[in-house]
């Protein structure tokens, strides 16, 4: 063996045991009650949890947006999730006019992705699907990137029609198809009246796309969905209107899936009343208490699915651009270190199980985007296991978090348990806050859906 984890609670979407884990040329090669083989790299993790990496399924790594890129590059962002017990990472790739599908991916892969410290996969966000390249989707899910992203929102978003026609495209395919759902239309119109009346504040980019303005677009997408029959996930849901008619949809049948982000369970829309309201400039915004609440009951009842973070983090100079015009602020946050070990806490906290924890955060985004390698502490697997002592406390600070980024709006919050260990495919890329990974390391993780 290379390595063994010793003494440890091995935690499954379904359960816990105590068991070691033994490691070797990359893989779970052996779960049993005692493991006595020779190894020179024995960690004890008596006291604390065995759990795989988690898997973020959405991201924007060098993203270019309202004048600037993201802040965190392959490198730095994957730096992150590393110490952050996240070992594989889901970009969106930006498609451009006139670009096929599979052209958009290599063109992402060579430029961006060598830097990587932890594994990544793509989705690709589709813009334009005039003269045949509506059916290069298909030549990407037989390249291993079966899942693509439409924005209702945007001016790189797509109209109803073309929205549709992706839809019906991906369902020929077996390709699972992303949106972002909001009404472009009302938000436009309502933005147009708050400038014209001087509402610029950073409380007015939450005023301009409330509650209803996602919950429309939700019941728009799964309307079309369900017409078609095809899959459809909702990323960063919101609302609580929106988490009802996702409900709705399952108990139909359909093949709906919803993520929420942490952001939505921890904040509601009064950060935007802050001084450093802007730094929380994200859409869909957080929303009031009745929808936090709504995604709580949503996650512990199945109706949510899995938990991402939408990480898009933009420095504190760039922020400022809007603190006289909440249309000139760039829109994301940090959240990439913070997911699991968020989640963690909240399990230690008795707001949900590890188990749920687990299923949130590793097990369902393997299923769903088709990581076969992923996901779980299971022999023959990756692996990526995060050792993570509940006892611990762990207040965040920016200055303890490995983003480039200047600020984190989850500055302050502390956390019951944190994270002791990350291994990425069995090597050690973090341990006791520091990264101890390396550029290049993460692989290009092709994916096929069941």
């Amino acid at each position: 063996m290379d390595l063994i984890i010793k003494n440890g609670t091995i935690v499954t979407p379904t359960g816990k045991i105590k068991a070691d884990v033994g490691v070797k040329e990359g893989k779970i090669a052996l779960i049993a009650q005692s493991i006595d083989t020779p190894c020179d790299n024995v960690v004890d993790a008596t006291g604390k949890y065995v759990l795989p990496g988690a898997i973020d399924g959405h991201t924007h790594l060098a993203m270019p947006f309202g004048g600037t890129i993201s802040s965190d590059d392959y490198f730095a962002g994957t730096r992150a999730a590393a110490c952050g017990g996240t070992t594989t990472v889901f970009d969106f790739v930006l498609q451009d006019f006139g670009e096929s599908m599979v052209d958009t991916i290599k063109r992402r892969d060579a430029m961006c992705a060598p830097d990587a410290a932890v594994d990544y996969a793509f989705h690709v966000a589709v813009k334009d699907v005039s003269n045949g390249l509506i059916d290069t989707i298909e030549d990407a899910v037989n390249y291993g990137v079966p899942s693509f992203k439409v924005f209702m929102v945007y001016d790189f978003g797509v109209d109803d029609g073309v929205f549709y026609q992706v839809l019906e495209k991906a369902k020929s395919c077996n390709a699972l198809i992303e949106v972002h759902a909001e009404n472009k239309d009302i938000i436009a119109a309502r933005t147009k009246q708050y400038l014209a009346e001087g509402k610029t504040s950073a409380w007015y980019h939450y005023m301009s796309r409330p509650e209803f303005v996602e919950a429309e677009a939700d019941n728009r997408a799964i309307a079309w969905a369900k017409e078609l029959n095809a899959p459809l996930y909702i990323v960063h849901l919101a609302n609580k209107e929106g988490v009802k008619a996702v409900a709705q949809a399952q108990s139909e049948g359909y093949e709906i899936y919803a993520e929420t982000c942490p952001q939505y369970l921890e904040f509601t829309s009064d950060v935007y009343k802050r001084e450093d309201g802007r730094n929380f400039v994200c859409s869909p915004p957080m929303k009031g208490e009745e929808s936090k609440k709504a995604l709580w009951k949503a996650i512990n009842s199945g109706i949510i699915s899995t938990i991402a973070t939408d990480h898009c983090p933009f420095q504190s100079y760039e922020k400022d651009w809007g603190k006289d015009d909440f249309t000139k602020i760039p829109n994301g946050c940090a959240g990439i270190e913070n997911m699991f070990p968020y989640m963690l806490s909240a399990a230690n906290e008795g707001k949900v199980s590890y188990e749920k924890a687990v299923e949130l955060c590793c097990s369902n985004p393997a299923r769903i985007f088709g990581c076969t390698e992923k996901g779980a502490i299971e022999v023959g697997k990756d692996a990526d296991i995060v050792i993570y002592d509940p006892d611990t406390e762990f207040t965040i600070t920016n200055d303890k978090m490995h983003s480039d980024c200047d600020h984190t709006i989850w500055e302050g919050v502390t956390l019951k348990g944190y994270l002791t260990h990350t291994y990425s495919r069995g090597r050690l890329v973090y341990k006791d806050g520091e990264f101890l990974g390396e550029k290049g390391w993460g692989k290009f993780v092709k994916r096929k859906r069941g």
